[in-house]
């Protein structure tokens, strides 16, 4: 592993939040609204149909929190990256990832603004949320899963008795997400592991453990700016 800059482990710090915030859309779109109706669009494929459905009615507008280890490659930089902590999140559009190593941050929304908080170094990152997880950015889809069969063409790489590998292409040409894998829990349906791939040559692997569906509190999601903190603006 290449040693680098102050500089450029500023860059590649956001680049991993970038690239996180893509997987975030990805945990943030499963809605049981239209459940019924996209099961007929895909009826040509009965058993892709069943697993869709299926991580659909587990996931389907359901508040969940997880633990979470993360590797990050940024090729340019030919840097890896290592992240681990917690997460939280609500449908529709909150969520709160809790960073514990290598160093403490935060990213938070509420569905309309974003915070992404170093306390270490006593700044936060203010933009729209909207904005920043546009594209699919950010882990949408677990919130409304119909969004990932409208943009994605999606595959069954593999399965066997206990997980199901599944390869999504996005429809439409997109720098920050060339492709993702995911991988499934067959008896549960729970999402285990996400790979993204970005147009970059960059990945990010999120591995996700003790995961909990349960009620979650909506200040969770929400970030008062501390005093004495320094605010930086996304464009």
């Amino acid at each position: 592993m290449n040693t680098y800059t102050k500089k450029d482990s500023t860059y590649s710090s956001f680049a991993i939040v970038k690239i996180a915030v893509v997987l975030i859309t990805l945990f943030m779109s499963i809605s049981v609204t239209n459940i019924n109706a996209v099961c007929a669009a895909d009826s040509s494929d009965p058993e892709k149909e069943r697993i869709l459905a299926g991580i659909e009615q587990r996931y389907a507008g359901k508040d969940f929190a997880a633990s979470y280890e993360q590797t990050s490659i940024l090729k340019a930089l030919e840097v890896n990256e290592t992240a681990s902590g917690r997460v939280f999140f609500s449908h529709p559009g909150k969520m709160r990832w809790e960073y514990s190593e290598p160093e403490v941050h935060q990213i938070i929304t509420d569905g309309i603004n974003l915070w992404i908080y170093k306390p270490d170094e006593k700044q936060v990152t203010k933009g729209s949320a909207a904005q920043f997880f546009k594209d699919g950015a950010g882990g949408a889809f677990l919130s409304d899963i119909s969004t990932v069969r409208k943009n994605y063409n999606i595959t069954i790489n593999s399965a066997d008795t206990s997980i199901i590998e599944m390869n999504l292409i996005p429809k439409r040409k997109n720098q920050d997400i060339s492709s993702i894998t995911m991988t499934v829990a067959k008896n549960s349906y729970d999402i285990k592991r996400v790979v993204t791939f970005n147009g970059y040559g960059d990945a990010t692997e999120l591995l996700f453990s003790n995961i909990n569906f349960t009620d979650l509190d909506d200040s969770l999601f929400e970030f008062s700016i501390p005093d004495g903190v320094d605010i930086i603006y996304m464009d």
